[in-house]
């Protein structure tokens, strides 16, 4: 999740510190970000704010905007989806892309370990699995970083009761952009109840790759998606998120609801569970 979020003034706002970070790619990267006060509140799916002042230091390759004295000290918010499981307390984990163009995240991936910056009071949203009764099947589809709030989700809860199954199909446009990709098939090697589906779109460039390729919407339009998923194609036994890029969400959105699934509302919950990512 990367929204944007109003910018405030900053009077010392920093309330955590960056405590560790993996590189995935140098577009690509999880940050571990320990908030000062413990016992964070979230649930699984959930997001909270990240920010840091637009005098903070930026990668040296990207183009920082002029900014006013009086601006130097206001806080760049954006929000992100919390990847880290819900009982964790040491930090919070954030699976982020380097948007060159964009405000934060150059200046959170110019931040060493140490540095400080400021988190949200707590988790926001309603992107989450316990929205989904216990027995039922789940699809987890994601785009990209869009794949954060699956990962909270499979180490909070998802795999407690094995008489659902869980299946993640991850898209990415090559095979080192898929984020968590040996801990989500270490579980589909240990765990019957869960599968992990990695899916790249430019195989030409990346010759070592012999898995699945193609479009996400072209997987989920298949007739036999309750084989790959294995989960059946009913709402009454499954139901689906998406999350990630706008174009994939919507996209999926059409063609799941006429394979039956719908999107809920106030009086009804609904089969088909939507977040994009901007």
């Amino acid at each position: 999740m990367d929204r944007v979020e109003k910018e405030t003034p900053s009077k010392d706002q920093y309330n955590a510190t960056l405590v560790g970070r993996t590189e995935i790619t140098p577009q690509l990267q999880i940050l571990k970000v320990a908030p000062d006060v413990k016992n964070f509140e979230f649930s699984a799916g959930q997001f909270t704010v990240l920010g840091l002042t637009w005098s903070s230091p930026s990668l040296p390759e990207t183009k920082r905007k002029e900014y006013s004295e009086e601006k130097s000290k206001r806080l760049i918010r954006r929000a992100y989806s919390i990847s880290s499981g819900s009982r964790w307390q040491e930090y919070l984990e954030f699976y982020i892309s380097l948007v060159t163009s964009g405000e934060l995240t150059p200046r959170l991936f110019q931040l060493a370990v140490g540095d400080r910056l400021f988190i949200g009071p707590k988790g926001k949203g309603v992107f989450t699995i316990d929205r989904v009764s216990a027995e039922k099947n789940i699809v987890m589809v994601a785009t990209g970083t869009g794949l954060a709030p699956y990962i909270s989700m499979v180490r909070s809860m998802a795999l407690e009761d094995s008489s659902r199954t869980i299946t993640i199909l991850h898209g990415a446009s090559y095979s080192w952009d898929l984020g968590y990709r040996a801990e989500l098939e270490s579980l589909d090697r240990k765990c019957a109840a869960f599968n992990y589906i990695p899916i790249i779109t430019r195989p030409d460039e990346d010759k070592s790759w012999t898995g699945r390729v193609g479009r996400l919407n072209d997987w989920i339009a298949k007739p036999e998606l309750a084989e790959i998923c294995k989960v059946p194609m009913d709402g009454e036994k499954s139901e689906f998120f998406l999350c990630g890029h706008p174009e994939m969400v919507t996209g999926c959105a059409e063609i799941l609801t006429k394979k039956g699934f719908f999107e809920g509302s106030k009086k009804e919950p609904g089969t088909l569970h939507l977040e994009k990512y901007w």
